[in-house]
Formats: structure tokens, C-alpha cells, sequence
């Protein structure tokens, strides 16, 4: 019996009150024809209600690949769990995704663990374990003295639990069952095996059709085309047709936002390392430009989303690339890639000219395990205690992502971000840095807003060693507190550092040395 069938077909299989897995990563390998048939089909008749979702990683743009936006819908959504959530302004419309009005206007029960503990907990439900124990996390806002991973005055659940082993703390994800797996793949043949060769990353897909299976649930695959069987070697086919219950054909998906296809993010492509690209000059150049020079050849480098993530095009930009410089380099991200360069905004999690790739659960293997010596991490606010907020601010809620997970398992790690925030106007010229427009929003600030990882803590506790990166300062993170260690040509260290900050710098150097002139020149 075929077990190829329409959108509209495997989506009329999901039962009120379900829960609904969904494998994705921002705009990559998002099963949106799926994720957009059953949102219409509820649209049409009203069911299937009450549903919950899993989200190991937030999945499509809200933009062009809707993703989890398509069933953000009152009725349909009654809980979701996500790694994290997308906080795109939409440009047509100037709004934010609909999955942050429900979550702000408290519509549903919403929860954000830790992409590592997404992808981990699948393989406890695969193997009908107890559930991930785990001491990433301890006194962030995972913690259940903390929130306990709740974003909404609806979740009221204990989803996350804390236990003491042997004196040491874990947190505990307890096990739930998954009643339907979503996740997207290149190719299927008749049996329903899947491959991922127009795919550059296969995130959790196989650990989440092992998970919905081992629950008694149902694996729907999104492919691109349908393949004749035994036509493809053993090893492109990375989840077997047992694993596959039914197969919808959409033939031309985006691979990713603004790209529908791009072999250079598949390896076996030569790259020279050059690039007549630039990017505007301006304060996230300047901060990627002083990042840059923490990178060292040979060290494993994990970069994390945002104004990190800007470092390696920078380098490349500055020819730290050309003649294979690039081979010397060790980059990979939470999403599985090595090799290559990562890429930043929406291309962020799969890398470009890879050499090699793991799937989500082994990535977070490799990182817990302690592999990726060095990290560079955007930051949103440090505060007067020494810890760090990326996942909640304002009026938004992006969650951690693989955050949690990098920051207490690499050893060095540089911080990125603008000093201030929200209105920040600066000119970049002549080797020095003017403040056009101060930021209304400061991010040195007395108390974060959400603990994303104690780091002061971590740099007493375990020894790690820490910066942070502006646009006009760098600060070192000591035992005892910052440490303010540069100041940009053109700033005032008093006027426009310190008098700006709720949280002072426990120290000054004396004399205190500039930031490169090189940095603010084009």
C-alpha cells in the first residue's frame, strides 16, 4: 500500500488534543506544507483543537516560511514547548510574529527549554526513558526556582523538575509521549525511506520519528521528489521507511529564507576564501571586527545566532580566508555543520563550503561533551550579579536556543553586542567612534530580566574565562566583576561607558589602552 498521500490527507489523521512534533530550523528543512495544511484544515472545520506542539528549535520565518506562525492559532494551539521562538519584524507590516502575540497576550500555555535539552529529551521518549537529567541550567531561568522554563501565567505545569544526585544538582525533563512527528526530508521511495542530499543539516528528523514512534504515534514525511527504491547508496538514506508512516510531495520548498537552492551549503565546492562583499560600516562591523581577533586558528569555535554570528564574514571580508586560510579554521554551529563559514541572519545554523555533518541530539553530544574550546554568544543585558539575559527583554521572547548549552561548556567565551540599545546611532570613520544617538535602552542594567546563564558564577565556580564586546568598550569578566580593559578611540571612558551603566565595572585599568584604529576604518 503506498503511503504517499496529499498535504490535506495526512494532516485529516490528527485528533483533538494530539501532540504534534515538528522537525525545523528557522527557514531550513521546515515541513511548511504541512505545518500550512493543517492550520487550514482547522481554519475550514474548527478541529482539530486543544493541540500541543513540540518545537525542538523554532521552526520557519513567520516571514515567507511561516513555519510554526501557521499554527499559531487560538483553538488549535493550547501548549507549546520550543527551543526557541522567532522574533522577526515582519517589514510589509511592521509586526511581530503571531506565536509572540499569543505567548505575550497569554492566549496559550507556552514553555522554552534549552535546544539541548530539546534535542537530548527526544532520545529519552525514543527509548520510553524516564526522562533528560541533566546539570546545564542549574540557577538560569530553566531552573524550577527560577521559572522553570514557563512563559505564560497559563503554563502552570512542571514540565521541568529539580532532583539531588549524589549532593549534585540536575535538572529533570520527564518524559511525555508524541502523537505525530512532522519532518522534511529530500527524497522518499515507495518504502518511505528518506535522504537529505538538497538538505545541508538533518537536524532532529530522525530523532523525532524515533520518539513519535516509540510513543505508538504517526511519522508524516515532506519531500521534494519521490526516488525509485534501492536507487540510493545505504548511506544517503539516514531514516528508514519503518520509521515513516506517510509521505506528502512538495516539489519546490525554499531550502531556506531567500534562497531556494544553493550548493555551496552542501560541501564539495572549492572556495578561494575571497569575497567582494562588505558589510556596512557601522557598530555590529566594528564589534565583529574586535571579535575576530579572540578567533585562533586550530581552536574549535562554536559561533551562536545574532551579532556573533557576523565574526567569520568579517574575517572573511578581511582576507583572513584567502589562499585556504579558511582550512585552518575550526567553525561549526549548534545545528551540526563543520568546516566552512557560518553564516549569519537568516542563514544562520547551516554553514557555507561545509566538510562534514552530525545530526541536532549528536551536535549537543559534542558541545556537552566539552569539544568546542572557545564560543562567541550575542548578549541582550548583563547585570550587577554577573549574568547574562539573551532569552527574554522587553517585549520579546526569542527563548535561549542552543545558548545554555555552549556557554557552560566552552571554556573561552566573547560576548557581542551593541553597549546600548534601541535608537543607537553611531558614524564609524577615520579610526575613531562618534555617538550620533545614545540608545534608549541600556543593557549593563542592576538585574536582568531573565537569567540566561550565570556567568560570573561559572568564572568563579569552574574557572572560565569570559569578555564582552562593544562597539565602544571591551570588558574582561573576573571573579570579582568586570573589569573595563578598552575603550574605542573617540569615547569618553566616564561620560559614555561607565556613567552608563547600572552595573559598573568592578575595575579600570590604569592606563587604559584603546581599541585598534584599524577596527573603525573601512
Amino acid at each position: 500500500m503506498s503511503k504517499v498521500c496529499t498535504a490535506q490527507e495526512a494532516v485529516a489523521l490528527i485528533q483533538p488534543g494530539q501532540t504534534v512534533a515538528s522537525v525545523g530550523v528557522i527557514g531550513w528543512l521546515t515541513p511548511d506544507a504541512l505545518l500550512g495544511a493543517l492550520a487550514q484544515r482547522f481554519r475550514d472545520t474548527g478541529s482539530p483543537r486543544d493541540l500541543t506542539f513540540f518545537f525542538p528549535v523554532s521552526v520557519g520565518d513567520a516571514l515567507g516560511i511561516k513555519g510554526m506562525d501557521h499554527v499559531a492559532i487560538e483553538g488549535l494551539m493550547k501548549r507549546v514547548v520550543s527551543g526557541n521562538y522567532l522574533n522577526a519584524l515582519d517589514p510589509a507590516t511592521g509586526k511581530r510574529p503571531e506565536m509572540m502575540r499569543l505567548i505575550r497576550e497569554n492566549r496559550v500555555e507556552a514553555y522554552c527549554w534549552p535546544i539541548g535539552a530539546t534535542m537530548h529529551w527526544l532520545r529519552e521518549v525514543a527509548r520510553r526513558g524516564p526522562g533528560y537529567l541533566t546539570p546545564i541550567g542549574i540557577g538560569s531561568y530553566i531552573d524550577p526556582r527560577q521559572q522553570g522554563g514557563k512563559y505564560t501565567e497559563r503554563a502552570r505545569e512542571d514540565l521541568v523538575r529539580l532532583h539531588s544526585i549524589d549532593g549534585r544538582e540536575y535538572l529533570h525533563y520527564p518524559t511525555w509521549p508524541l502523537n505525530v512527528g512532522f519532518i522534511r526530508a529530500t527524497s522518499a521511495d515507495e518504502h518511505g525511506n528518506l535522504s537529505f542530499e538538497d538538505e545541508p543539516i538533518t537536524s532532529s528528523a530522525l530523532a523525532l520519528a524515533l520518539a513519535v514512534k516509540a510513543s505508538g504515534g504517526t511519522v508524516i514525511a515532506q519531500v521534494r521528489k519521490l526516488v525509485p527504491r534501492r536507487s540510493r547508496s545505504v548511506h544517503e538514506v539516514r531514516v528508514p521507511g519503518e520509521l515513516v508512516d506517510h509521505v506528502v510531495v512538495a516539489p519546490e520548498p525554499m531550502m531556506t529564507t531567500g534562497i531556494r537552492y544553493d550548493d555551496r551549503y552542501l560541501g564539495r565546492q572549492i572556495f578561494d576564501g575571497r569575497t567582494t562583499e562588505r558589510l556596512p560600516q557601522g557598530a555590529d562591523k566594528v564589534i565583529a571586527r574586535r571579535a575576530a581577533a579572540e578567533v585562533r586558528p586550530g581552536v574549535v569555535t562554536i559561533f551562536g545566532f545574532g551579532a556573533s554570528s557576523d565574526v567569520p564574514t568579517v574575517m572573511m571580508e578581511d582576507g583572513a580566508f584567502a589562499d585556504d586560510g579558511l582550512l585552518r579554521y575550526n567553525f561549526t554551529t549548534e545545528h551540526g555543520p563543520f568546516g566552512g563559514v557560518v553564516m549569519s541572519g537568516w542563514q544562520f545554523s547551516a554553514n557555507m563550503y561545509p566538510e562534514a555533518l552530525i545530526d541536532g541530539p549528536s551536535q549537543f553530544d559534542f558541545i556537552d561533551g566539552g569539544n568546542c574550546e572557545a564560543a562567541a554568544l550575542a548578549f541582550a543585558q548583563f547585570d550587577r550579579a554577573g549574568n547574562v539575559n539573551v532569552s527574554r527583554f522587553g517585549a520579546a521572547n526569542p527563548g535561549p536556543g542552543g545558548f545554555i548549552d555552549i556557554a557552560y561548556n566552552a571554556r573561552e567565551l566573547v560576548f557581542t553586542g551593541t553597549f546600548t540599545t534601541a535608537g543607537l546611532g553611531v558614524e564609524v570613520g577615520d579610526g575613531r567612534l562618534t555617538i550620533q544617538r545614545e540608545g534608549k535602552v541600556r543593557k549593563f542594567v542592576e538585574r536582568v530580566d531573565e537569567i540566561t546563564y550565570p556567568l560570573l558564577r561559572n568564572v568563579a565556580e569552574r574557572g572560565q574565562k569570559a569578555k564582552i564586546v562593544t562597539e565602544r568598550a571591551v570588558f574582561a569578566v573576573e571573579p570579582d566583576g568586570l573589569v573595563l580593559t578598552e575603550v574605542a578611540p573617540g569615547i569618553d571612558a566616564k561620560t559614555q561607558v561607565i556613567d552608563l551603566m547600572d552595573c559598573p565595572p568592578h575595575r579600570v585599568l590604569d592606563p587604559l589602552p584603546r581599541m585598534a584604529d584599524r577596527l573603525f576604518r573601512d
